[in-house]
């Protein structure tokens, strides 16, 4: 899988931070930065509340075509 952010509609507010600080940062720029675009499957059901919990719906999940 792979963790796509819509940079457009993100407003940093670190929500996604909060769920998974392995994958996503807001840093002293108040930036998101993506740390792990492909991260390990095990993370899925916190990644997936950090989707659902995007005020902005910013954030989605990509299967990869090799996740087969």
């Amino acid at each position: 899988m792979k963790v796509v952010v819509d940079f457009d509609l993100c407003e940093s507010n670190a929500v996604c931070m909060g769920i998974v600080p392995e994958v996503f940062e807001v840093r002293e720029d108040d930036f998101l930065y993506i740390l792990d675009e492909n991260p390990p499957e095990e993370l899925r059901p916190r990644l997936e509340q950090a989707v659902a919990s995007c005020p902005r719906a910013a954030i989605k999940l990509v299967e990869d075509e090799d996740d087969s």
